[in-house]
């Protein structure tokens, strides 16, 4: 008979979803737990980096948003038999506690959970909760916020955890903040996974149009599509701007720490970052995110004076310069952004998971 409490992870196949679900597996299987992990074929690619003794049992992905008619029409039969097979499992072997991060892979074990009257939970990385939170939010006993505040229904009360960063994260927090200067400095631009276009079409402008006693100094790491990569560097080139130019840096949180401002997309896991290591940011959400998310997920830096927010409609290389110029000449001000991030900052996010799991599973049922 296995031994120790299982903990059951459902979370859908994308890394917002994944990686706070594989810090949480990850501090669980620590503590003697059992896990079991139950995503798609998607989510199974990032299995990789869970613990090799988290069991994953993939399910099969069931969303109204991809094929044609006759596939849409099977969804609920799809989602159905994955709740029937949900059920038998929970009883084969009962977890203590369910935990869903989102995405249409956790409607099976998130819907037994409900059935069985297991202790359950969801995490929701984002200012605003993705559809099948939103579904489960009133369904389960405790609803964990990466984001705050996150809009939730009426009636529900959110637990602020915030959203797990990486150890390479952990390991800069409250990194020493130098404030701009008359020497070297460094700008940190990171466009997401998603829609970083616009930032390679305004950036590399708004930098060329700053002050020459800040542009001079100034040294630009930009992440940028594959596709766009020539001429974001043509685009610095010509303005006589040092710029290292990738698709993708490995060491974001060195990057970040050595930063005196970040202009980044606004989700969920750049919002962490940058507050886990205290940087001052300019935010630019992504204006096609699912019910503006990326908006809700920038609102409490910037309420909290460490951010400044623009909307993708207003961004054009003047302003942006403008803005970047105001926290670049000001090292005062700069530094108490910083100071303020770092105040918003949750490094103990997974810290905080585990709690609201473990108080779960002392009222669970045996």
């Amino acid at each position: 008979m296995a031994q120790g409490k299982l903990l059951l992870i459902a979370a859908g196949g994308t890394g917002g979803h994944m990686f706070p679900a594989q810090a949480l597996a990850e501090a669980m299987v620590r503590k003697g737990w059992r896990v079991k992990l139950s995503t798609d074929a998607r989510g199974a690619r990032y299995a990789g980096g869970f613990p090799h003794v988290v069991a994953v049992e993939q399910v099969s992905s069931a969303t109204f948003a991809r094929g044609g008619v006759l596939a849409k029409a099977l969804v609920p039969l799809r989602i159905a038999g994955g709740i029937l097979g949900a059920v038998l499992g929970m009883l084969r072997d009962k977890p203590a506690v369910v935990v869903g991060f989102g995405g249409y892979p956790t409607i099976p074990a998130l819907s037994a959970a409900w059935i069985l009257r297991r202790p359950r939970m969801i995490h929701e990385q984002n200012g605003v909760l993705g559809r099948v939170n939103q579904l489960f939010a009133p369904r389960v006993d405790k609803v964990a916020c990466g984001t705050w505040p996150t809009v939730l229904p009426a009636g529900v009360e959110g637990v602020h955890t915030g959203n797990p960063v990486r150890l390479a994260v952990l390991d800069r927090a409250g990194a020493g903040y130098i404030a701009p200067g008359d020497y070297p400095m460094s700008l940190l631009v990171m466009g997401g996974s998603q829609g970083a276009r616009i930032l390679s079409d305004v950036v590399p402008a708004a930098v060329a149009m700053l002050p020459d006693a800040i542009r001079r100094n100034l040294r630009v790491a930009h992440q940028a599509r594959a596709e766009d990569l020539d001429r974001v560097v043509r685009a610095y080139e010509d303005a006589g701007i040092r710029a290292e130019v990738q698709p993708f840096f490995t060491d974001i949180p060195a990057r970040l720490s050595e930063a005196q401002l970040v202009i980044s997309r606004s989700g969920a896991s750049s919002i962490a970052d940058i507050s886990v290591i205290g940087r001052p940011s300019i935010l630019i959400p992504f204006a096609a995110a699912t019910g503006d998310h990326q908006s809700a997920n920038a609102r409490g830096l910037v309420e909290g004076q460490a951010a400044i927010l623009i909307p993708e409609k207003a961004l054009d290389a003047a302003s942006l310069s403008g803005h970047m110029a105001a926290v670049l000449s000001q090292p005062g001000a700069a530094t108490q952004m910083a100071a303020n991030a770092l105040a918003l900052g949750r490094p103990d996010a997974t810290t905080r998971l585990v709690a609201l799991v473990e108080a779960l599973a002392e009222g669970a049922p045996q």
